[in-house]
């Protein structure tokens, strides 16, 4: 743990601290039971060397979701209709309909009315029998990413849908016992540690649970299936008295939710050894005690097993000396000295368009430029990325994705080198294209080009990464490697990774100017590496940011 997030966080307890505009202030209140403090379980490292140095993973939504192939991955919520059972209005784009309530579209319930009947003859839970998943293949998959050069990967192990993709004793509702048939966990465990990646498993199963009774009406909102009430009975324990089905849908006492919550961890935990597990949003509904059974468990049985690893979180979920804060299909702004994580996937658009998470068959599938670039800014902060992919039902993935992430492994495979292993500079970057802001769904507002650099270190090399191909034999200059902030600097050799051609440059006041080779080795991004001595010497202000604490509510 860095000594900035060794401070006594804990002292601050029960004063509001700022963090950036989407995390919000709590109040922390020091439980009284035998679970370990959260100070306690802070003294683990949250970012182990080997998640610092890895900085690419991939994992994919894939589910009984999958099967419509159409809309998005909130397909078992969206097909019940608006919430208030109104109908929703077609626009005069056939991939758009009236939102209805937050950023949902609800034309899934007109699809499904379409294709399957009236969702109360046709539930969610009749879709998994068609969840075959015939063409899955683990091996094939775990080269992909090989391929691709991701270094951690693994699968949505269960989503807001309720379903379980282990071999799970906790839920019958799992793909071992219906469905594929097949520990898809499991399966894919082995085949991505032969591939030599560390293995990593989602959860989004926060969301499922529904809020007591005496909740209030917002909060009984919260529940994932919001907007099926007319099709449930309304009183608890179960969907229309079924046990089985109520560990589907969620539809059980609260604390019985909570029990499976912490159940599915530990079996996950104690079958696949993930090296990390990452969270989805509304971790803040499970109480701060379970949660922190959840993360005693994963790092004793870490202890065990004689490696370091990884819990992820968003918002303010956990304390961000526990684990690594995670921003869905956004970043920061700014360079940080503390480690951070980017979910992000692999189409394009939004959820009310051509975007999704799981495969539809409308889906705008993001070029490999457009990918590296997005790894290149992240990691020149000091973050990490981990990008979505989106099977068919069937278990094939389409070849339009495969050719996008063949993409970056073969940049990677030209330039790993100023990716994997590599550490911050004291800036981030030059030129004109920045972010306008940090947090969740932040996208980059037009593309960059040859005119925006962004550098990362490993020992005395200084990498200079161009956002594109300025041309051949064309001159440009690195405004921060000037004459007097390399004063005490000595350059040993520049050159271009996958190249063999002579670099010529120059030390000049306004900066150090570099003229490119005849031939790109891949015009995406162009990597230079400068070898020089006392790189730490080089006189920049420093811009990085720490983490100021962050406390979690009770």
């Amino acid at each position: 743990m860095t000594s900035i997030l060794k401070k006594d966080w804990f002292s601050k307890s029960c004063k509001l601290i700022s963090y950036f505009p989407i995390f919000l202030a709590f109040n922390i209140c020091q439980a009284s039971d035998a679970v370990p403090s959260w100070d306690k379980l802070a003294e683990h490292e949250e970012a182990p060397d080997w998640f610092r140095d890895a900085k690419f993973g991939i994992y994919f939504h894939w589910g009984p979701y999958s099967v419509p192939a159409y809309g998005n991955e909130h397909y078992p919520r969206t097909m019940y209709g608006h919430p208030s059972g109104k109908m929703p209005i077609k626009s005069e784009s056939k991939r758009n309909y009236n939102l209805g309530v937050g950023f949902q579209s609800f034309r899934e319930h007109l699809f499904h009315k379409e294709k399957y009947g009236e969702p109360v003859d046709f539930e969610y839970h009749d879709l998994i029998p068609l969840f075959k998943g015939d063409k899955f293949n683990a091996d094939e998959w775990a080269e992909l990413f090989y391929l691709a050069g991701a270094k951690f990967a693994g699968p949505v192990a269960e989503h807001h849908d309720g379903y379980a993709m282990w071999d799970s004793s906790i839920s019958p509702w799992n793909a071992k016992d219906t469905g594929p048939c097949r520990d898809i966990v499991g399966e894919l465990a082995d085949s991505i540690r032969k591939k030599g990646l560390k293995f990593i498993t989602t959860f989004h199963h926060a969301r499922m649970g529904r809020a007591t009774s005496d909740s209030s009406e917002r909060d009984k909102r919260k529940w994932h299936y919001y907007g099926r009430e007319k099709y449930f009975e309304r009183t608890l324990p179960g969907y229309k008295d079924s046990d089985e089905l109520s560990k589907l849908y969620g539809t059980m006492p609260w604390d019985s939710f909570l029990k499976m919550w912490n159940k599915k961890l530990d079996e996950v935990i104690e079958q696949y050894r993930p090296d990390l597990i990452w969270f989805d949003s509304w971790l803040d509904r499970i109480p701060q005690k379970n949660r922190r059974e959840f993360v005693n468990t994963y790092l004793e049985a870490a202890s065990s097993w004689n490696k370091p690893v990884v819990i992820t979180y968003k918002q303010n979920d956990l304390p961000q000396n526990v684990g690594i804060v995670d921003f869905e299909k956004g970043r920061l702004d700014r360079l940080t000295e503390y480690a951070w994580l980017t979910d992000d996937t692999i189409s394009a658009g939004v959820w009310t368009e051509t975007g999704s998470w799981s495969y539809t068959e409308e889906l705008d599938i993001k070029d490999s430029k457009e990918l590296i670039h997005t790894l290149v800014d992240i990691v020149s902060k000091n973050g990490n990325l981990l990008l979505n992919i989106s099977p068919r039902s069937d278990g094939s993935i389409p070849i339009d994705q495969r050719y996008s992430l063949m993409g970056v492994g073969e940049w990677l495979k030209i330039n790993g080198e100023a990716i994997y292993g590599t550490r911050p500079f004291k800036i981030y970057g030059e030129g004109p294209k920045r972010m306008a802001s940090s947090g969740h769904f932040v996208q980059m507002d037009g593309e960059y080009n040859a005119e925006n650099i962004r550098f990362t270190k490993k020992q005395d090399s200084l990498y200079v990464i161009q956002m594109g191909w300025i041309g051949s034999n064309k001159s440009f200059i690195i405004k921060c490697l000037n004459a007097d902030s390399m004063s005490n600097v000595s350059i040993n050799n520049i050159s271009v990774l996958g190249s063999n051609e002579v670099i010529q440059w120059e030390q000049c006041a306004e900066g150090l100017k570099i003229r490119s080779p005849f031939k790109a080795p891949n015009k995406s991004a162009v990597v230079f590496k400068i070898n020089m001595n006392d790189l730490d010497q080089i006189l920049i202000e420093d811009k990085a940011e720490a983490m100021p604490p962050i406390t979690v509510d009770g």
